[in-house]
């Protein structure tokens, strides 16, 4: 690779169908977690150097449940990425978060049921703080980015994360609604948990696709639905990501590379030379 990497971006495959990305690429890997969902796509894009990987697969082929997770996140710590912006197609939860909208939310709510959701465990515990589990620095440029584009978008939200692959009865999309959430999605958590364990900056684009099943005027989501909107909004993600690019910050300026610092509570004489190993990429700095 010709440099450090900027930037990743876990999305759609056909994210990185953009023009002018260069000397791209493709990193075919394997990780103590199992392979990636794809081939990691590594290229030149506005004088830097990002990387995209396909969430579900080239063709879409991994239920949300399905998607592996820690492969996924801990393949990008690998090659060294430091910050990830998550591309994420969800349903809305709120009258003004309309389809066809950006939304940057700041909360995430994790209603997944059978998920492996961090990398510790096999004789190490480490409790991490996601009180606020998304990067507000990289939240702040994305906003940024944002803006220039000029299409409508909206800043903070909960984003409930459910199991999948079905879409909600009316009834659970009324109660999370009650219970104050403003998106709702199927693969959030537990992607952003463990970039935090993983020190990573992330944030989240999330594409407004339809009003879930609660808005009496509107039709039930379908798929045709979520694809229609999600092709449209192709283009403003990519030069969402070209602005991005073009502003990010050389430096982090937030607190995302010392997450593990005061939630490592095993004996390092107690942990196992295999998990021990298996978890050098992300705690060799403190023990």
């Amino acid at each position: 690779m010709n440099g450090p990497i900027d930037l990743a971006i876990i999305g759609g495959s056909g994210l990185y169908q953009i023009a002018d990305l260069q000397d791209t690429q493709e990193l075919d890997m394997d990780t103590p977690f199992g392979k990636p969902s794809a081939p990691i796509i590594v290229g030149s894009l506005e004088g830097r150097r990002v990387a995209f990987l396909a969430r579900h697969g080239i063709g879409h082929k991994i239920l949300p449940s399905e998607v592996p997770y820690c492969a996924n996140i801990y393949a990008l710590k690998h090659i060294g990425v430091e910050r990830v912006i998550s591309i994420s197609a969800c349903g809305s939860l709120r009258e003004d978060m309309a389809p066809g909208h950006i939304v940057i939310p700041d909360q995430v709510f994790d209603h997944t049921k059978g998920r492996r959701r961090t990398f510790f465990g096999d004789g190490m515990v480490a409790h991490i703080s996601a009180a606020d589990p998304f990067c507000p620095d990289l939240s702040n440029q994305l906003e940024s980015a944002l803006k220039k584009t000029g299409v409508k978008y909206h800043r903070g939200g909960s984003f409930i994360t459910i199991e999948g692959p079905r879409f909600s009865t009316k009834s659970e999309s009324h109660t999370f609604r009650s219970w104050g959430m403003s998106l709702i999605g199927m693969t959030t958590s537990p992607e952003v948990f463990l970039a935090r364990e993983a020190e990573l900056c992330y944030a989240v684009m999330a594409h407004v696709t339809d009003y879930d099943v609660w808005h009496v005027s509107e039709a039930p989501v379908t798929v045709e639905m979520v694809i229609k909107t999600l092709n449209k909004n192709t283009a403003i993600a990519q030069e969402s990501i070209r602005l991005l690019l073009r502003s990010l910050k050389a430096a982090r300026d937030c607190d995302c590379e010392h997450t593990l610092a005061s939630a490592l509570i095993t004996d390092p004489k107690v942990i196992p030379a295999k998990t021990r190993q298996t978890l050098d990429l992300l705690v060799k700095k403190y023990l």
